[in-house]
Formats: structure tokens, C-alpha cells, sequence
């Protein structure tokens, strides 16, 4: 009987220990954008990578009619594999910055007023990609 109790007690501080880890916890945090497309873009739309890999985000600039792309690492390190792309969705011809990078990758323009775009990047091997997207 003495040794169930110490059973049920290690159990019960296991239990205490894992709850308050769980409790301190911290969510993951996002890449941001920091303004590599040059001043007057704002972002309008970003696409999260799995595994908190990094963030592509699409950014516009309202006084020159032009879209940007520019695909973030959460955390930086090696090089690795990484790419932003653009392109008119009546295009066959993708913008792109491909290589291997240790923070980002592009950035890269499309003039784009009164038109679809196609745009997304890669992290590693996960591709995103968003099509027909922001008409305007």
C-alpha cells in the first residue's frame, strides 16, 4: 500500500510539473516584415510556412502602382534553399529571387494596376503559393 501512494504521488507532481510548463509556455513568433521592399510598401497579405519556418509577404505600393514580394526566414542561420516570386496572373513569366539565403529572399516587383497577381516563395523544400490574387 506504502508504495502506491508513492506512485500516486510522483504521479500527481509529474502532472503539476507538466502543467505548469505548459502554462509558461510561449507561442511561436512569426518572421516580420522589415521593410526590405523600400519605403511607401505596406503589406497587404502574407502567407504563413509550416513549422514556423518563415512568411512570404506581399506588400504594394499605392503611389507607383507596383506589388512586392519578399519571403522571410523566422530565424535566420545557414544558407538555405529560398525564393519570392511574382508575377501579372495573365503572365507566363514569373519575377523571382531563387538561391540559397541566410535571412531573405527577393525582393521582387510587378507593376500591377487593374490586374491579378500571382505571387508566393520558398523555404527549404515547402513551396506557397497564392494565385489570382489581388485584383486591382
Amino acid at each position: 500500500m506504502h508504495v502506491l501512494k508513492k506512485a500516486a504521488a510522483a504521479a500527481a507532481a509529474a502532472c503539476v510539473a507538466t502543467a505548469s510548463m505548459v502554462a509558461t509556455a510561449t507561442p511561436a513568433s512569426a518572421a516580420t516584415y522589415g521593410a526590405q521592399c523600400g519605403s511607401g510598401y505596406t503589406v497587404i497579405n502574407k502567407i504563413e510556412f509550416p513549422n514556423n519556418r518563415g512568411t512570404t509577404f506581399l506588400t504594394y505600393n499605392s503611389s507607383n502602382g507596383n506589388n512586392c514580394v519578399v519571403t522571410v526566414r523566422t530565424s535566420p542561420g545557414a544558407a538555405a534553399p529560398m525564393d519570392a516570386f511574382i508575377k501579372l496572373s495573365s503572365s507566363s513569366t514569373w519575377k523571382r529571387d531563387k538561391g540559397n539565403y541566410t535571412t531573405y529572399a527577393g525582393p521582387v516587383y510587378v507593376s500591377a494596376p487593374a490586374t491579378c497577381i500571382d505571387w508566393g516563395g520558398t523555404i527549404g523544400t515547402a513551396t506557397i503559393e497564392s494565385p489570382d490574387h489581388h485584383c486591382g
